[in-house]
């Protein structure tokens, strides 16, 4: 049963991949799994964590945000081609789930790099009120693949605390850390979060394909006034179910604006 579930869910993933442009809805996703929209429902939420129509707004976005850095398309044509009939409405999503708006993202891209912060050094986004800050998530972050070639040190990584399981929006805590390595996220406010971990951009070396960038997630994790929890976070190669990474403060490499 949890095969064919995979399997289900699977088949949908690459409908919403290759066919994203389209105005794919619920139901037609649930026919080409030949399963009530309902039990499709459950089903995809289960596997991938949210629902058919989030999966499908993130990928929507990431393929705009890959047309931002590597066209020169404006706005409104890259609104046409990643789904959204409505310039004004694929501006609105775009800045509320990347955290900037498409032109700020293709100006903050154009920006010589700067050098990320000092490892667990707070970086706190400009995002609005923050809620009362009152515990801390502190951990350890471990990787799945060798880590020796990146100067002894391992892997740079961001470390932040969203209120999504997608990793979208702005976090209301973000730190630098290393992987392997400890991290702490002081401050935190009061509540139920996800805890998202990305490893920082790296330019490829010539001639060879970008390097794969390493996340991992847990959540939700329940943060009380003046409690501290403890979590262990392991990065990996995201898998086929894994909706893209939307937060510009987690994918960007570090700019002046941004860092």
């Amino acid at each position: 049963m949890e095969q064919l579930m995979e399997h289900l869910v699977r088949h949908a993933v690459t409908t919403i991949r290759e066919r994203f442009w389209e105005p794919l809805s619920l139901e037609e996703l649930a026919r080409g799994a030949m399963v009530s929209k309902y039990h499709f429902l459950r089903v995809f939420t289960k596997v991938t964590g949210v629902t058919p129509g989030r999966f499908l707004c993130a990928v929507r976005l990431q393929e705009a945000k890959v047309l931002l850095l590597g066209t020169r398309l404006t706005v409104a044509d890259i609104a046409v081609r990643v789904g959204y009939s409505s310039t004004g409405s694929f501006t609105r999503r775009f800045t509320e789930l990347v955290g900037l708006s498409p032109t700020r993202y293709r100006m903050l891209s154009l920006a010589p790099p700067v050098p990320e912060p000092p490892v667990s050094q707070p970086d706190m986004p400009a995002a609005g009120p923050v809620p009362r800050a009152s515990g801390t998530v502190t951990g350890l972050l471990h990787t799945t693949t060798n880590t020796t070639n990146t100067g002894g040190g391992g892997r740079a990584v961001r470390v932040g605390v969203f209120a999504s399981p997608l990793l979208q929006g702005a976090p209301v805590r973000l730190v630098h850390a290393r992987a392997p390595g400890h991290f702490t996220l002081d401050g935190v406010p009061a509540g139920v979060w996800y805890v998202h971990a990305v490893t920082r951009p790296r330019p490829p070396a010539a001639g060879t394909a970008p390097p794969v960038r390493l996340t991992a997630a847990a959540g939700p994790v329940r943060v009380k006034d003046g409690a501290a929890r403890r979590l262990e976070l392991t990065l990996s190669a995201p898998d086929w179910s894994r909706p893209p990474v939307l937060c510009a403060l987690m994918d960007l490499a570090p700019h002046p604006a941004a860092a």
